[in-house]
């Protein structure tokens, strides 16, 4: 009996964080610091990138690997990158989210600012 417990514990502890309505996370904000000269010659901000905003919509192969490396840093991306469709214009083309026009909407990262763990008033799917 104990023997039956133990297995049904342990494949319980295995497959609940599978289930969406079990699995809880926060995601917080990324901030893509670029020293890239052409930044600092358009005046504009680092970019602020939300995570948790993008991942509560997509899932993470959405992104990962077709589009960006899983890895800090080994991404390079670049306005023209973005206006020809690649990177983050794979989405950001007008169709499937807003137009990389407006500057401010990513350049967005304030010196002095420092991104926190995000606070979800209910589960996040």
């Amino acid at each position: 009996m104990k023997l039956k417990l133990l297995i049904v514990l342990f494949f319980g502890i295995l497959v609940l964080p599978l289930i969406p309505e079990f699995s809880f996370a926060e995601y917080a904000d990324i901030i893509l610091n670029s020293k890239a000269e052409s930044m600092r010659k358009a005046f504009v901000n680092d970019v602020m990138f939300p995570h948790w905003f993008h991942r509560i919509r997509f899932k993470c192969k959405v992104c990962h690997e077709d589009i960006f490396i899983l890895k800090a840093g080994a991404n390079d991306i670049n306005m023209t990158m973005i206006m020809n469709g690649e990177k983050c214009g794979k989405c950001h083309n007008g169709i499937i989210a807003w137009e990389p026009l407006y500057c401010d909407r990513c350049h967005s990262w304030e010196p002095g600012w420092t991104p926190g763990p995000v606070q979800f008033s209910k589960k996040v799917k």
